[in-house]
């Protein structure tokens, strides 16, 4: 059944710079064709949806009539008009929505719930991001789904995933990274667990259920069938533990909170500088050595204490502040240009106004302009 829906709102991109990672236009991109029902709110499942429809999915986001998705409400700060005056669009929106045409529709009513089925008669794929269950009362649950809809890619994002004794629990991220050990070995040595400074678990999360999708409509070229990609936040806050997983299940000992510092690795930190700070990453031994080098300091490679990572990684109370006197005795800017001629991992600490003028960021195509409806001009 062909559908003609009323846009509620739309973020359209106008531009996208071809390159290495871009296409010069969405629908043009390798899923083009791709039709998807985004029931999704918040960060997680737009996230996702937004990534897809950057490489040329269609992109359907169905909000709630009159208030919309969350994230309008997520302000300030606003998108800004022409002479600096504020529109009623959140920033946090439109982060995470654009190339999306929004409907306005109550899928709890019966009439709502027969549109989301019709639209899913044309659809490749549907999203969501509701509590486990949520979706069930309506009948528009997967199980639910997958008879009359066998050719569907269906989607969830959730929390704690589809089974378990904790699926039916709301989250958030902050709850995640205290639930999944990102919090416990975050922060320095006598301070408190400490979040990371972005929604770290809810944007990978939506990058799993991208790789999820991807997965499953490659699969279904050869079934013909459709599949459940069940997406669980702390699923991938466990698994993004990596090596800091594995060196507890090598020892069995808990790691502490080493601030800024890697656990394994020294130097491989933040510096103090003359005027401020640098990150240094000497990552072996043969950097180490270079930075020494650079730094005038031969002798501290001769020193049993420095002169290999085991070494530097069982003396760090001694070899840090050995290193801190070394790095105070010029700015920033001389080490940067000295450590890059040498070789050695290091780096600036940029703030994002820093960073989005950044050259290379730009040569990229990381900043994009866009046409934001209920704006005077592009943002």
């Amino acid at each position: 059944m062909a559908l003609t829906l009323k846009v509620r709102a739309a973020v359209r991109l106008v531009y996208r710079p071809a390159g290495p990672r871009g296409f010069a236009t969405a629908p043009t991109g390798p899923l083009a064709g791709v039709k998807v029902l985004d029931m999704s709110r918040i960060l997680a499942g737009p996230s996702a949806t937004m990534l897809m429809g950057d490489m040329g999915a269609e992109i359907i986001k169905v909000e709630r009539p009159k208030s919309g998705d969350d994230t309008r409400r997520y302000a300030p700060p606003f998108i800004q008009k022409k002479k600096g005056e504020d529109s009623d669009i959140a920033a946090y929106f439109t982060s995470c929505n654009r190339n999306k045409q929004s409907v306005a529709l109550n899928f709890t009513k019966p009439a709502g719930q027969a549109i989301i089925k019709d639209l899913l008669a044309e659809s490749d794929v549907l999203i969501e991001n509701f509590k486990t269950g949520t979706l069930d009362k309506y009948g528009l649950g997967y199980e639910q789904l997958k008879e009359q809809f066998p050719q569907l890619v269906y989607c969830s994002i959730t929390g704690f995933g589809h089974t378990g004794p904790y699926k039916e629990r709301p989250a958030y991220d902050m709850l995640i990274q205290a639930m999944g050990g990102s919090m416990s070995i975050t922060g320095v040595p006598d301070g408190e667990p400490m979040k990371m400074g972005l929604s770290m678990f809810d944007l990978t999360a939506g990058l799993h259920g991208v790789i999820g999708i991807l997965a499953a409509l490659q699969d279904r070229h050869a079934t013909g069938l459709g599949q459940h990609v069940d997406i669980s936040m702390l699923d991938v806050s466990v698994a993004l533990l990596q090596n800091q997983g594995m060196n507890y299940l090598a020892k069995k000992e808990r790691q502490k909170r080493v601030g800024n510092n890697h656990p394994n690795v020294v130097p491989y930190q933040v510096m103090p500088s003359k005027n401020g700070h640098f990150i240094l990453t000497a990552s072996n031994d043969e950097q180490f050595e270079k930075f020494c080098k650079v730094a005038g300091r031969m002798d501290l490679v001769a020193d049993d204490r420095f002169n290999t990572m085991k070494a530097r990684v069982v003396n760090r109370p001694v070899v840090t502040p050995a290193l801190n006197e070394v790095t105070k005795t010029q700015t920033t800017g001389w080490w940067l240009e000295q450590l890059e001629k040498a070789g050695v991992g290091c780096a600036p600490i940029l703030h994002p106004d820093e960073v989005f003028a950044d050259p290379h960021v730009l040569s990229r195509g990381m900043l994009i302009e866009m046409d934001v409806d209920g704006c005077d001009e592009p943002a």
